[in-house]
């Protein structure tokens, strides 16, 4: 069964944010006070009386001057709710009306959809007076409600729900990701260019402005028959350049959004080389144990041969913690070759879902006995045993020897290597287990 879509729209500083978190019962959506917190549209699971639902939350509607953001703000907002089966029009109960709100009702009444006006910062039960000036917006009955406190939570959810089971959502394609992609990187470097040219639409708001994507932005896509989630992530720096709390919670989002990837895309600015905020990014991925791929986006801006191998030489030396993740060279802005970035998330991702059959991992060891390479400490000679794999992603393998304990760094990496070469294991991080087996 399709889950049906709830949008959220309204004016900034409405409480959207904590009206959702309200309703999911989590602190996925970033609240805060200070206006243009969300910009993006973001999408979080819920449920109500055993129907499940999908809410947008989506950055705050100013119909008047544009400022950096505020015309790509608004366009996604009205872009979630013509998505969108239902919508939530959230209004400020203390500030009572203003001309966006009359605006953005007009543009609602039009939409004919179902459309719940609902008064948010009624924060005291039952004193309602100050709610009937919002009849005049046209949209039937005001719900009040305090998304602080939950007042009035439950009867505006039975209503939504009543309405959305009335809707004939049953021919719509409901489908899981197949694959899960974080686009990660540091501020400014193309990622949502990137989000926007995989998904083909602006689905993430893309400016010159270092940090404008500030929360972890998902989009579902169908690429040649499979169904990837690709998540947008905030930019990703030391907590210690943070200049605002806003800035530290989209962090936090995005180490959530790498928890949970199949395959990590580490967008790098091309056009400024490989920086230290770069190869941290890089470390967190790598410590999650997710696969990866690093794109050289603004390619394109790089000029002539030799800084463009140079470039590749530094990424070579400097990134050998991940030398397993290919380097894919692009222009997000242009889509060159973007399509290159697709053919590098796919292999990613079925070496880190490979299985290696136990034969032929053993008979990989065979061969590493015979070439003789094998560690001594004193008298004790390592002797390996057997070998099996024990986990995917991503691959684990454990290897059985006489004296375990003498294993070393070097001759770990020496495994690792030979694996890589034995077996087509790029784009994910392997692991080497050793137990002892007479």
């Amino acid at each position: 069964m399709p889950k049906p879509i709830v949008a959220i729209v309204g004016r900034p500083n409405v409480g959207k944010s904590t009206f959702v978190n309200r309703i999911i019962q989590a602190d996925d959506a970033i609240v805060h006070e200070m206006r243009g917190v969300t910009r993006d549209r973001s999408y979080h699971e819920a449920d109500w009386n055993g129907l499940d639902f999908i809410l947008i939350d989506t950055g705050g509607i100013e119909m008047g001057g544009d400022d950096a953001f505020q015309g790509s703000i608004r366009s996604q907002a009205f872009e979630a709710a013509r998505e969108a089966d239902a919508i939530i029009f959230l209004v400020d109960g203390k500030t009572g009306i203003n001309a966006d709100d009359e605006e953005v009702a007009r543009i609602l009444l039009r939409s004919h959809k179902p459309v719940f006006l609902v008064v948010n910062k009624l924060d005291t039960p039952n004193r309602y007076d100050d709610m009937w000036e919002f009849y005049q917006l046209g949209l039937g009955d005001p719900w009040p409600l305090s998304a602080l406190h939950g007042h009035g939570t439950g009867d505006l959810l039975d209503a939504l729900v009543d309405a959305l089971k009335k809707l004939p959502l049953d021919d719509r394609e409901d489908r899981e990701a197949d694959i899960d992609v974080a686009i990660i990187g540091r501020p400014n470097a193309g990622k949502s260019s990137l989000t926007n040219k995989l998904a083909r639409n602006e689905r993430s708001i893309v400016s010159d402005v270092a940090g404008t994507t500030r929360d972890a932005v998902d989009t579902l896509i169908e690429h040649e028959g499979r169904v990837y989630r690709i998540v947008d992530t905030a930019g990703l720096r030391r907590r210690s350049q943070m200049e605002e709390d806003v800035e530290y919670y989209g962090f936090v989002r995005a180490m959530r959004a790498i928890d949970r990837a199949d395959v990590a895309v580490l967008v790098i600015d091309a056009s400024l080389g490989l920086t230290n905020e770069d190869q941290r990014v890089a470390g967190y991925a790598a410590e999650r144990g997710c696969a990866m791929i690093i794109v050289l986006n603004k390619w394109d801006l790089v000029e002539g041969p030799e800084a463009k191998e140079k470039i590749r030489e530094r990424i070579a030396d400097r990134m050998t913690f991940v030398g397993y993740a290919p380097v894919v060279a692009i222009s997000a802005l242009t889509g060159k070759r973007v399509d290159r970035v697709w053919e590098a998330i796919d292999k990613a991702y079925a070496a880190y879902t490979r299985t290696i059959p136990t034969n032929r991992l053993n008979g990989f060891l065979a061969g590493i006995r015979e070439a003789g390479h094998t560690l001594t400490k004193g008298k004790t000679i390592l002797r390996m045993k057997y070998v099996t794999q024990t986990g995917t992603k991503p691959p684990v393998f454990t290897f059985f020897a006489n004296r375990p304990d003498i294993v070393d760094d070097n001759y770990e990496r020496y495994l690792e290597n030979r694996l890589r070469e034995s077996f087509d294991l790029e784009g994910t991080p392997i692991r080497l287990k050793f137990k002892k087996k007479d």
